[in-house]
């Protein structure tokens, strides 16, 4: 018996992708939203100060101890973490009400506080030292300028050298020079919150002077005509803690103390523990207690030369600061003529 069923061949049409498909579309807006991302997050990043990178750094490390909201949760929508009693299992069982806020670890927040204080701290400094390095007018000084983080904050020392001081002879005149210095830091110190700590210091020569003039009121004029130079380059001076002259009681190097380095002026961004510890005594009427003196330097640092002439010419007692020409149209000094008397050097 013949089988007479037709026969059916099935044939599978198969259709190249090619340029002719639409998952390379796919791919390609991934990858262009990809980049949108990433160039818009390097133009912000550009653009934030250096307190908003403190900020962001310092959430992304510790989103719950950085918050300033008093919360311990990142998000905090307030109420109760704890069940309401017509939830509990036992509806016999009174729940104790919970309070509105759990309170926070103070010393977890006081810590995380100190941490963005520390790095903005160092950020400062960093800052400081590259203005130093890429400024010509400045790199020529840098040897003069040292900077170190310490428990009162982050410490700059502007000291005299041999052949260069910071100010004229036995005067508070500042030199051009040392002028320029504090005028280019005062845009970097002026960005972070904290307030300084001005002071002035000299070295262990006696100074020659009338009505009871001396070094302690030099270190002390020399300490306020920095911080004049500071409020003339955009400094707030309701940001200054304190302007203190300490003479040579805080020697640089105890070894030699007629060394031009102990002829210095300290300024120091205070941290939050320090500046509150200041204003407390200031305002208990106490003496406030001087910044720990930095260690000695070594004889073959940078203006150790043993056997440098620190001369110290007599000075008029109530004279004060003469301005440098660019600063007399600010009006930021006296207009006090200081007048050194050369019979007595």
């Amino acid at each position: 018996m013949e089988n007479n069923q037709p026969i059916i061949v099935k044939r599978v049409k198969r259709f190249g992708g090619g340029h002719h498909g639409g998952a390379w579309k796919i791919a390609f807006a991934d990858f262009a939203t990809a980049m949108m991302a990433f160039f818009l997050v390097l133009w912000l990043m550009s653009s934030a100060t250096p307190e908003q990178l403190i900020a962001i750094a310092g959430y992304f490390k510790d989103p719950v101890g950085f918050s300033d909201s008093g919360s311990p949760y990142v998000i905090d929508l307030g109420g109760s973490p704890e069940m309401s009693p017509d939830q509990t299992l036992n509806p016999e069982v009174k729940s104790t009400p919970a309070p509105d806020k759990v309170p926070v670890d103070a010393d977890k927040q006081d810590a995380a506080a100190e941490q963005v204080e520390q790095e903005r701290l160092e950020m400062l400094l960093q800052e400081l030292q590259n203005k130093v390095n890429e400024n010509p007018q400045l790199a020529k000084f840098k040897d003069q300028i040292l900077f170190e983080i310490t428990q009162d904050g982050l410490r700059i020392q502007i000291m005299d050298a041999e052949n260069r001081p910071m100010f004229d002879i036995g005067s508070a005149r500042l030199k051009p020079y040392f002028e320029d210095i504090l005028l280019a830091m005062a845009d970097t110190i002026k960005a972070v919150p904290n307030k300084v700590s001005i002071s002035g210091h000299t070295d262990a020569t006696p100074y020659v002077g009338n009505n009871g003039f001396g070094n302690w009121e030099l270190s002390a004029n020399r300490a306020n005509a920095a911080r004049r130079a500071l409020t003339a380059g955009g400094y707030p001076d309701t940001q200054v803690a304190r302007v203190v002259g300490y003479a040579s009681s805080s020697l640089y190097d105890r070894d030699n103390p007629a060394n031009p380095v102990n002829r210095r002026i300290d300024i120091v961004v205070l941290t939050k523990k320090a500046q509150e510890r200041i204003e407390g005594a200031q305002n208990a009427g106490e003496a406030p207690k001087s910044d720990a003196a930095p260690a000695p330097i070594s004889p073959t640092a940078p203006g150790n030369k043993p056997g440098a002439s620190t001369a110290t010419p007599a000075v008029d007692p109530q004279a004060y600061a003469q301005p440098h020409e660019i600063r007399q149209k600010l009006n930021i000094f006296d207009q006090g003529q200081l007048k050194i008397d050369e019979t007595k050097n």
